[in-house]
């Protein structure tokens, strides 16, 4: 990264997010661990610096740079051509042997992140930027302004299972950048999603050949949201994977039920509610689909009838708790049983106090939101108990690709 003024390397300090409650058991998602609390706090925005969040590579420490350029945009490499995917041999010190290394450019030009993927951003100064920041994930009623990308898909000459990432960004006080990662097999089965943190490369359940990024972007509280300028992400394998157990068929629970609403909202994804709308939610990013396709899908069967939906929200109560996977690899609250939502053993028998994992008093045992053409088509008039297979688990899960492009809301 070039600049006219002096750099300096910060370590990234780490701070809690806060989830704020707007219903009863409603689909609620938060301000997460921020990538970087402020280099310089304060100075960063009115030096217009340009820092590089590192989401680090797979051996090395967790650092932050910022250089001041007085130009308030990300700068790239003044050499590097716009809006590129370029892979490139990664350095031995940056990464174990037979790792690669590539990167995306997130200028707006067609190999960054397309506009069939994007989320409420958009590409302004030479990075990628929420387009509206004051628009919120409906269920979450933050005040904060989200959107996300995916990027494109990059196919790898040999099995990986482990992904570390690293953005050019600048992150104004208070404002989140998070990068989730999941990877594709010979079979073209995607894995779940899982977030490549600080200083934690992003482990893959299972080795794979094509991995994908998902960027979501936070704004503060003042309104301003990250810019980011580029991504590298680079993937290997160190031979310790140990894969999730599967199912021959995919995993069934019975869980509470409640009705989501919200019409003309935005989901996690980006979708705009509408009435008579057929999606879930479920509290997790790990099985959240992009916007418009059906890839991480439920069946959902309720008193009238099962109906099939994708996951195109996060919620409710939690946004940590991928209840459906087996408590070894779930994300948080593994010593629950799989099957058994946090917010359910919370309202049931006081788990946690009796709190969801944001310290909200848990009103109801909700582990999945039915938008309202889902809620109603499944036979509720009322919030109530559910049976839900996970479509996407299982060895013969079929979540694949454009295959999944399909209308949702198939009924029997």
């Amino acid at each position: 990264m070039r600049g006219r003024g002096r750099r300096r390397l910060h370590h990234i300090a780490r701070t809690g997010g806060t989830e704020h409650a707007d219903r009863t058991g409603g689909t609620g998602r938060t301000d997460r661990i921020p990538l970087i609390d402020s280099i310089r706090r304060g100075t960063v925005l009115r030096r217009s610096a340009v820092c590089a969040v590192v989401l680090p590579a797979l051996a090395g420490p967790l650092l932050g740079t910022c250089t001041g350029t007085g130009t308030g945009t990300i700068a790239a490499s003044a050499d590097a051509p716009a809006a590129r995917v370029a892979s490139v041999a990664s350095e031995t010190s940056e990464a174990t042997r037979d790792s690669v290394t590539w990167s995306v450019e997130l200028d707006g030009t067609a190999d960054g992140a397309g506009p069939d993927d994007d989320a409420n951003v958009h590409h302004s100064g030479g990075a990628l930027r929420i387009r509206d920041t004051g628009l919120a994930a409906a269920s979450g009623r933050t005040g904060r302004g989200q959107g996300s990308a995916v990027l494109p898909v990059h196919h790898l000459p040999h099995e990986v299972d482990r992904v570390a990432a690293e953005a050019v960004a600048e992150v104004p006080p208070g404002a989140q950048l998070l990068v989730d990662v999941r990877g594709r097999d010979g079979s073209g089965r995607w894995t779940e999603w899982r977030e490549a943190a600080p200083g934690v490369p992003a482990r893959l359940p299972r080795t794979v050949t094509d991995v994908q990024a998902r960027l979501v972007l936070r704004s503060g509280p003042d309104g301003t949201g990250p810019a980011v300028g580029r991504l590298r992400l680079t993937a290997d394998s160190d031979g310790r994977a140990t894969p999730a157990p599967e199912a021959d068929v995919p995993f069934t629970a019975r869980v509470f039920a409640t009705r989501e609403g919200l019409v003309g909202g935005t989901t996690a994804n980006g979708h705009v509610i509408r009435p008579d709308d057929r999606f879930v939610a479920l509290p997790s990013r790990r099985g959240l689909s992009p916007k418009g396709s059906a890839e991480y899908s439920v069946r959902v069967c309720g008193p009238a009838r099962c109906e099939t939906a994708p996951v195109w929200d996060v919620g409710p109560w939690n946004i940590r708790d991928d209840h459906w996977n087996p408590s070894s690899v779930r994300e948080m609250f593994q010593s629950l049983p799989q099957g058994l939502p946090e917010a359910q053993a919370a309202y049931e028998s006081g788990y946690n106090d009796g709190l969801d994992g944001f310290g909200r008093r848990v009103l109801n045992p909700a582990g999945i939101d039915l938008a309202d053409g889902t809620f109603y088509n499944v036979g509720l008039d009322d919030n109530g108990w559910v049976t839900v297979t996970y479509l996407w688990t299982g060895d013969t899960a079929t979540a694949r690709g454009n295959e999944g492009r399909e209308g949702p809301g198939n009924a029997s």
